[in-house]
C-alpha cells in the first residue's frame, strides 16, 4: 500500500514517468535508504524532531540541525525523532562545534545512519570516528578540488550548495557549481542544494548527474514545522528578491554572508556596523572589540524569529526559492508536489519523443 507522499502523487501522470524518475533517483534513494532522494536542509530551530520525522515519514530524508546543541540536548532530540518515525534520518553537525567528537559519539550510540558535516572541512578525527562507528558521512564542498579531497578522506557523499540558499552561503550559484562539479565527480553520490523550489529543477540536476537534491526553504511552512506562524507568513509573503545576503561596509571588519529576508533588523545591522566603525576610528574601541560587537549583533536573532515570531528584528533566514512558498501544507504534500512536477516534466518529454 502506498504511504507518505506516494499516496498523494498526481494520478494524471503516467506510471512510466514515475518509473523513469525512480531510476534517476535510484543512487540517492539507495544511499539514504528512503523512497525519494530529497534531503531536508538542516535549519537551526526549524529542523527538529517534528519536521525531520515528517519528512522521513513522507519518503524523503529528514536531517536534524544540531547547531549549538550540547550532547545531552542532541541525544534527546534524536530520541524524540525516533519516537515519531521508524524511517532513517540524519544529523547535521557543525564542524566548529567545541564538542564535535562528543556529538559524533552521541549519533553513533543512537545508531544514526548518516552524519552530515557542515560549516567547514570536518576534522580528521571526527570524520574517522563517524566512519569507524558505521555511519555514512556526508560533506559539503564549494569546489571540485575540495570535493575530490573529501572523497579521498572518506566522505561517502557530497552536497554542493549554491549561493541561492538560505542561511550561511558561499559566493557561487548552484547553476555554476553543478556544471563545474557534476560531470567530473562520479565516485560518490552528489546532492545539489540552493534555490531549488520545483520538481522540474530537481529533474534537470538529476539528468546532469546529481544523485538527489537538498531543500530547506520549501519545508519551512510544512504543517509539522514548529516555526512561529509569523515566521511562516513571512515566507509565504516573501519574494526571491527579498532574500538577500547581509553586507559588510568595511573590509577590515568581515561579515560572513547570511541570506535572509530584509527587515528592520537587517537595516539596523548596517547602522550598527557604521557605529562600530566610527568607534574604532575614534579610538573608543579596539579593532578586536569592534569586530566582536559586530558579530554579537545577531546573537539569538534566529531563535527570536523562528520560535518567538519576531520577524522584524530577528533573523529570517531564507533561500531565494522563498517566492515559490505559497502556502502551509503537510510535508508529505510538499514532497508529492515536487515529485509530481518532476514526473510530469519527464512525461511531457517522453510524449514528445514518442
Amino acid at each position: 500500500m502506498a504511504e507518505g507522499a506516494e499516496a498523494l502523487l498526481p494520478t494524471d501522470v503516467p506510471a512510466p514517468a514515475y518509473a523513469a524518475l525512480d531510476r534517476l533517483m535510484a543512487r540517492g534513494s539507495a544511499f539514504f535508504g528512503c523512497r525519494y532522494a530529497l534531503m531536508g536542509g538542516a535549519m537551526s530551530w526549524v529542523s527538529e524532531r517534528n519536521l525531520v520525522a515528517a519528512l522521513s515519514n513522507a519518503g524523503a530524508f529528514g536531517v536534524i540541525a544540531c547547531g549549538a546543541m550540547d550532547p545531552a540536548r542532541l541525544e534527546a532530540e534524536i530520541a524524540g525523532t525516533k519516537a515519531l518515525t521508524q524511517k532513517p534520518f540524519g544529523v547535521n553537525l557543525i564542524t566548529m562545534h567545541p564538542q564535535l567528537l562528543d556529538l559524533v559519539q552521541v549519533c553513533l550510540a543512537a545508531n544514526v545512519t548518516h552524519i552530515v558535516f557542515a560549516g567547514g572541512i570536518p576534522p580528521g578525527p571526527a570524520l574517522r570516528a563517524a566512519k569507524d562507528g558505521g555511519a555514512k558521512v556526508v560533506c559539503f564542498t564549494p569546489a571540485l578540488a575540495l570535493g575530490k579531497k573529501l572523497v579521498r578522506s572518506g566522505a561517502d557523499a557530497l552536497v554542493i550548495e549554491g549561493s541561492e540558499a538560505g542561511g550561511h552561503i558561499g559566493p557561487v550559484s548552484l547553476n555554476v557549481l553543478a556544471q563545474e562539479i557534476l560531470p567530473h565527480l562520479r565516485d560518490v553520490p552528489v546532492f545539489v542544494a540552493g534555490g531549488i523550489g520545483r520538481g522540474e529543477a530537481i529533474l534537470s540536476y538529476l539528468e546532469m548527474g546529481a544523485a538527489g537534491a537538498q531543500l530547506g526553504t520549501r519545508f519551512v511552512t510544512a504543517t509539522e514545522s514548529i516555526a512561529h506562524p509569523r515566521f511562516k507568513q513571512a515566507f509565504i509573503r516573501g519574494n526571491a528578491r527579498d532574500a538577500v545576503p547581509t553586507l559588510q561596509i568595511d573590509e577590515r571588519f568581515p561579515v560572513i554572508p547570511v541570506r535572509a529576508l530584509v527587515n528592520e533588523g537587517t537595516k539596523r545591522f548596517m547602522a550598527h556596523q557604521a557605529a562600530m566603525l566610527a568607534k574604532f576610528q575614534s579610538g573608543e574601541l579596539t579593532k578586536e572589540a569592534a569586530q566582536l560587537e559586530i558579530e554579537h549583533f545577531w546573537a539569538g536573532a534566529l531563535r527570536r524569529a523562528v520560535i518567538d515570531g519576531d520577524v522584524e528584528s530577528g533573523s529570517v533566514m531564507a533561500g531565494q526559492s522563498v517566492g515559490m512558498v505559497t502556502r502551509e501544507a503537510p510535508a508529505a504534500e510538499i514532497v508529492a508536489e515536487l515529485i509530481g512536477q518532476a514526473a510530469a516534466a519527464l512525461a511531457a518529454r517522453m510524449a514528445t519523443a514518442a
